[in-house]
């Protein structure tokens, strides 16, 4: 095994239980140097496997796995593997991070994992009942494999409970809101508090007097204006589906649309499903939900993917602009994400026509940005335009550690 010379701190392993599959990532704390990172994938068939990248080397691994706890312990062996593993022994895992979709109204920042979160996590099943159960079962297999370590949850909709009744309530007889906690709660949370961060820090501004407009925009999409560093508006809402055009979700549209395809025969279950997995980009181009696909297709001059880019464009566009309203000053434009950090052309789309609020591209700075982190706006422009890389991970492993040293004192 080769020598990991650099390295004195606390290693903090980060982990995203999905329904089906399991990412994870090392990190050495507080230097934030990734170690090694791994996805195991197909949880719950014959064919699942697991592949590992890290400062050792490779690792890859294919064997049945029935269950979550089966992928956990593999995902054990692969960090301890004796040729390329990213520790020596599991001893050298000091806390563990936890990526939990949904909160609900009981957590506004990420917590040292007890019997009451878990009960929490549990009750907000019918929030995210794709998305909490994976990540319950996350938790509960690593307290098993890991006993006594610090678990802590990060949850993407706490960064969005500092949104004010104006901002969260929906116009529905309030009894909804009171009976089943119909709101909005807002997604990525934990993407957009990074990278808002990061974009001050690069910016070399003071969070205190700072208004900031973060574009996560990927397969999943959703913006957040952020005022002095606290969420105040965002697109997503009571469920994911709500706000941006995004790669397969139709995002906004007219409510009165669902009864009117459920009287022309389709059923509830089909509703759901055209809406989060047929629709957006993929369903107005009729070609893919990939941007790299459609603006070759673009190219090619076809109608629907010109259409379907120009739509997701406006939609940003539109969001922007009502933000912009709300939080009087704009003093950062954040893209990240898939399509907002590779996305040249499409960034280009969307601040087009913004210059009326200040927003003013540099469109030769964007172009040879590229996907790094980097200024893309006018030097005279009132906004500052960044485009930031988020790194969820990261700060899924910031939070574990400040909460693990608080937690000691």
């Amino acid at each position: 095994m080769a020598i990991r010379k650099y390295l004195d701190g606390k290693n903090v392993l980060v982990i995203n239980s999905g329904s089906s599959s399991l990412k994870y990532e090392v990190y050495d704390m507080p230097s934030r140097t990734s170690l090694g990172k791994g996805t195991v994938e197909r949880i719950g068939s014959d064919d699942s496997f697991l592949k590992q990248s890290g400062w050792n080397g490779t690792v890859d691994l294919r064997q049945p796995l029935e269950s979550h706890g089966a992928a956990l312990t593999l995902m054990t062996e692969a960090l301890t593997d004796s040729q390329n593993g990213i520790l020596t022994t599991l001893d050298e895992v000091w806390g563990v991070g936890h990526r939990v979709v949904h909160g609900g109204e009981k957590y506004s920042s990420s917590v040292v994992i007890d019997d009451e979160v878990l009960a929490a996590i549990e009750e907000n099943i019918e929030l995210a009942p794709l998305h909490n159960p994976a990540n319950l079962t996350g938790i509960q297999e690593s307290m098993r494999l890991l006993p006594g370590r610090l678990q802590v949850a990060v949850f993407d909709t706490a960064f969005h409970q500092t949104l004010s009744p104006a901002a969260f309530l929906y116009g529905l007889p309030r009894e909804l809101y009171e009976k089943f906690r119909i709101r909005r709660y807002g997604f990525h949370g934990t993407s957009h508090r990074y990278v808002s961060a990061q974009a001050v820090r690069f910016a070399k501004r003071a969070v205190e007097n700072t208004n900031v407009i973060s574009c996560h925009l990927g397969n999943g999409a959703s913006i957040t204006a952020i005022q002095n560093g606290r969420s105040v508006d965002t697109s997503m809402g009571f469920t994911p589906l709500e706000g941006l055009l995004m790669g397969t979700r139709s995002g906004d549209l007219d409510p009165s649309i669902i009864f009117y395809l459920l009287e022309r025969g389709y059923s509830a279950e089909e509703l759901k499903t055209l809406l989060n997995k047929k629709s957006g980009l993929l369903g107005l181009s009729g070609i893919s939900n990939d941007l790299r696909d459609l603006e070759e297709a673009v190219e090619r001059g076809d109608r629907n993917a010109i259409e379907a880019l120009d739509a997701y464009a406006y939609r940003v566009r539109k969001f922007i602009g009502a933000y912009a309203a709300n939080i009087v000053k704009v003093d950062i434009l954040v893209f990240t994400g898939g399509i907002g950090q590779f996305g040249t052309r499409m960034r280009e789309r969307i601040c087009h026509r913004l210059e009326n609020l200040g927003i003013v591209m540099d469109y030769r700075k964007n172009l040879e940005n590229g996907n790094r982190e980097g200024i893309i706006s006018k030097d005279y422009s009132p906004t500052t335009i960044i485009v930031e890389p988020t790194n969820e991970e990261l700060q899924i492993a910031i939070d574990t550690y400040d909460l693990g040293n608080v937690s000691a004192t």
